[in-house]
């Protein structure tokens, strides 16, 4: 694993024994996550009308994959003590360490 590239925003232990190890399942999940923080990043402003269900989705779908800090910050924002600032960070350092362990599955699955 590419450590320096990886935060520690997402527990990949907690995932990978979660899904048994199971690397079709480890990348569908982490494929269908970053899809969906596509459709919800627009979502996280206080403008657009469904912010607070992006958020609470986001929170399940973080503590899902392990990215328990993601998950506390929307919990936090729910309760109007975390902005949806911090919301976007967190989500995008979700995002970066899943884009750094992504890539080195891939590097280490072309090394067999």
């Amino acid at each position: 694993m590419a450590r320096r590239d990886i935060s520690g925003a997402v527990d990949f232990a907690y995932l990978e024994g979660f899904a048994a190890d199971d690397s079709t399942v480890i990348d569908e999940v982490l494929a269908l996550f970053r899809e969906q923080a596509a459709l919800w990043s627009p979502m996280l402003s206080k403008s657009h009308p469904g912010w607070s269900d992006a958020v609470h989705t986001v929170k399940g779908a973080a503590r899902g994959v392990g990215a328990f800090a993601l998950g506390d910050v929307c919990e936090g924002a729910e309760a109007g003590t975390h902005s949806l600032d911090a919301v976007r960070n967190a989500l995008d350092l979700a995002l970066m360490d899943i884009a750094a362990y992504a890539h080195e599955r891939a590097l280490r699955s072309l090394k067999g």
